[in-house]
């Protein structure tokens, strides 16, 4: 590859006059001007200027035609001013935002993630933020202490795409206009409900007392009916999804999925235990954490005293607790080593299970936990840690044999604290605030959840139905659709520009997104977002017909989610239709389809009234970076241009931070993400200029239209925090000056502007 020097320079735009200079000049006339002309002469004359300055025009019109029809983005008569209140709200974001053709050379070359305005108010140097520039060594130990700050700023203001989904459900489930059924209703008060913690403080511990009591009361309180070890565990199963001894939860077997089978199966696996335990890799063995005891012991202490457990009797009851702990985290194992050892989805069925492991009425609670599904002693189960079950179950056994501790109900106790632990999302601030000091003593450093957030995830997790009924009545399909084929057509072309060492991938590929593209034709958009079957509002009132749920108290509610979530746990296992993720805001592949979920498409990234040149750019740009990840692997393992592209982009922005000298090399990992970044781009442009071309003119927004809007979206969502941050060695602005720079597609030159020395390189 031949690399070609180039320097970003401020460049001030020199208009030249409209009409060159005429040279005057005075000379001599000749004995031949002298003589007397033919009128009929002068007149050819005449008509051959005439013809001359027709043809020029005739040519001139022909040309300004085909531009204008080639390039419907560069025609200031189609646009006009976006007024809808979603675009005056993206346009309050926009006018608050920098220009990136307003701006200095400091501005594209800055690190992702970093404020930009706050770097060129301080006089950032050039070089800072490149791999092993000496700018970033000279001044780190002055930066350390500041980092923290400027870290949880930074993550204020660039919000990730997860959290601008949960604020746009956030703002349906607070704004009570459109839909009014009673499903929508019950939703919308449960939310409520969730942020009235006036009211879940005022309530205290007395809802969660109560309950114990109905399920026959606990020894702390030396109040116990000796309530049957297994009728009771199969009812914290049933009414509250308590699994204290192991989990439960079901899913599809991997040898199964490979042969095309989609049939789900009910998987056991060791529990989340509630004490902390490490791998002893010595042993083989996992342990509970010596460093923890003390903090974990301060913490269920304060529990019982929390419920009123007498202090004389409390430390026995903690006591017991956390020896009955270290005795199941023996057994339990990390995922890791069970996949070594080949302990994953082991099947089995449930009259086997039974004779292995007696402790447990496993028929009985496997109903309890499926009601009212049938199920049989020769149903098959997937177990994902066997070891631990048999273990478990000879545990269980010990310990209802200890007569000296069998008044204490040391097995009923734990599942009570298991039980606390379930509902600890609808206790007081005392609860939760224990949780929150033994999660610092463990060294979380996590900041606070806002409470409207956690409200907003637990309201998905009963009425996710409800949730994705609301959610499809605010998204444009047909814009959607339309977005989605263009990007996939240009992603296409892509990959035909690629220089493949291996034909069989490229045809490989081809032939998946030939298949989704006849899908997209065949069929309208619904069935291709990821979406749960559609629901009219009259059968969500039917579906949740027996939910009680009323506005002064969250607890009783918490317990209605509850039995909401074993409904969509039991839902999951009889349907084969794969189960939507409201939640998800990346396309997932399913087979020959690829899956859009509903949460891509929502604002700031995109609304239908917005000017397609910021859904383009926004999330146009995110679509084409998601599918480029989802094939990276076989992308960059059988193309060079990966590399040639990324090398080339990676010289002109050494250049471009006079770091030439220093030739910083980049890793693999940060060559792919280099390349990807630059082609989602260049992917997501050709889409819009493909829908400019299907349906010309576009509206603008803060006087910003086409190409300078898109890329001004574009500039806005580059650095959006996702798992592949850290790979990108460079601010994805810096793509504008290249992209403006090698097309005409640019409104105008930016400030800083690519300059190239010779002619630039094709690589890029």
């Amino acid at each position: 590859m031949s690399e070609t020097p180039t320097e970003l320079e401020l460049q001030p735009s020199v208009q030249p006059s409209s009409q060159p200079e005429l040279e005057l000049g005075l000379q001599p006339p000749s004995q031949s001007d002298l003589q007397p002309k033919p009128r009929w002469r002068n007149l050819q004359r005449l008509l051959l200027v005439l013809l001359g300055f027709s043809s020029c025009a005739a040519m001139l019109g022909l040309i300004y035609y085909l531009h204008h029809r080639l390039h419907p983005e560069d025609q200031p008569a189609a646009v006009s001013p976006c007024v809808s209140a979603a675009c005056r709200s993206a346009s309050a974001r926009i006018s608050s935002s920098t220009d990136p053709f307003a701006q200095p050379c400091e501005y594209f070359t800055s690190s992702c993630g970093l404020d930009r305005r706050a770097e060129l108010s301080g006089g950032r140097m050039r070089g800072q933020g490149i791999p092993g520039h000496p700018q970033n060594l000279k001044d780190r130990s002055e930066r350390r202490g500041r980092d923290g700050e400027d870290r949880r700023q930074t993550e204020d203001r660039t919000l990730d795409r997860k959290t601008l989904l949960l604020q746009h459900l956030r703002e349906v489930l607070e704004t009570k206009d459109g839909s009014s059924g009673l499903a929508v209703e019950k939703t919308r008060r449960f939310y409520s409900s969730c942020l009235d913690t006036r009211a879940i403080e005022s309530a205290g511990e007395e809802p969660f007392l109560s309950l114990i009591q109905k399920l026959g009361g606990w020894a702390v309180s030396g109040q116990w009916n000796r309530t049957d070890f297994n009728s009771t565990l199969s009812s914290m199963m049933r009414d509250f999804a308590t699994f204290p001894f192991f989990n439960l939860y079901v899913g599809k077997d991997p040898a199964e999925v490979s042969r095309g089978s989609s049939r789900r199966y009910i998987q056991i696996d060791q529990p989340d235990l509630l004490i902390p335990i490490k791998w002893n890799s010595r042993t083989q063995k996992s342990e509970a954490k010596t460093e923890t005891l003390r903090p974990f012991l301060a913490s269920c202490q304060r529990y019982l005293a929390l419920l009123g457990a007498p202090p004389s009797t409390s430390m026995i009851h903690v006591g017991v607790f956390i020896s009955l702990s270290s005795e199941l985290a023996v057994a339990a194992s990390p995922l890791q080593h069970r996949l070594q050892e080949g302990q994953l989805h082991q099947r089995m069925t449930i009259r086997e299970l039974q004779q292995q492991a007696p402790a447990i009425d496993w028929l009985r609670c496997l109903q309890a936990a499926f009601h009212p599904l049938s199920l049989g002693e020769e149903d098959l189960v997937l177990l994902h840690n066997l070891p631990y079950i048999l273990q478990m179950s000879r545990i269980i056994k010990k310990w209802q044999n200890k007569h000296e501790l069998s008044g204490s109900g040391p097995l009923h106790t734990y599942m009570v604290l298991n039980l606390l632990h379930t509902l600890m999302p609808a206790m007081d601030s005392r609860f939760s605030g224990t949780a929150k000091n033994f999660s610092l003593a463990l060294g979380d450093t996590e900041g606070e959840v806002p409470r409207w957030r956690r409200c907003v995830l637990e309201t998905e997790r009963g009425f996710d139905s409800v949730l994705t009924h609301l959610l499809r009545e605010r998204t444009e399909h047909r814009q959607a659709k339309e977005m989605i084929q263009h990007v996939f057509s240009s992603f296409k072309s892509k990959l035909n520009q690629l220089q493949w060492t291996d034909q069989k991938v490229l045809q490989l590929l081809m032939k998946k997104f030939d298949i989704f593209s006849i899908f997209l034709q065949v069929r309208s958009l619904t069935p291709r977002l990821w979406t749960s079957e559609e629901s009219s509002e009259a059968e969500l009132d039917l579906l949740f017909s027996e939910v009680t749920v009323g506005s002064d108290s969250f607890f009783s509610n918490y317990i209605q989610l509850l039995s909401l979530w074993q409904k969509r746990r039991n839902k999951l296992l009889t349907e084969n239709r794969e189960a939507a993720d409201i939640l998800s805001v990346t396309p997932s592949l399913l087979g020959d389809e690829l899956l859009f979920p509903l949460g891509m498409f929502v604002p700031p990234l995109f609304h239908h009234t917005y000017p397609r040149a910021m859904n383009y750019g926004a999330t146009g740009f995110l679509i084409a970076k998601d599918i480029l990840h989802l094939l990276l692997n076989d992308i960059s393992s059988h193309s060079g241009s990966v590399s040639a592209a990324a090398d080339c982009l990676w010289n002109l922005y050494l250049s471009a931070t006079e770091a030439a000298s220093r030739r910083a090399s980049l890793s693999a990992a940060q060559q792919q993400e280099l390349w990807l970044q630059f082609s989602a781009l260049q992917v997501s442009l050709q889409a819009y200029q493909q829908s400019l071309q299907q349906r010309p003119g576009d509206s603008s927004l803060s006087g910003r239209a086409h190409t300078h809007l898109f890329l001004t979206a574009f500039s806005q969502v580059n650095c959006d925090v996702d798992p592949y941050r850290e790979f990108m060695p460079l601010g994805p602005s810096f793509f504008i000056t290249v992209v403006c720079s090698r097309t005409n597609q640019c409104p105008s030159t930016p400030r800083c502007s690519i300059k190239p020395q010779q002619n630039p390189p094709h690589t890029c």
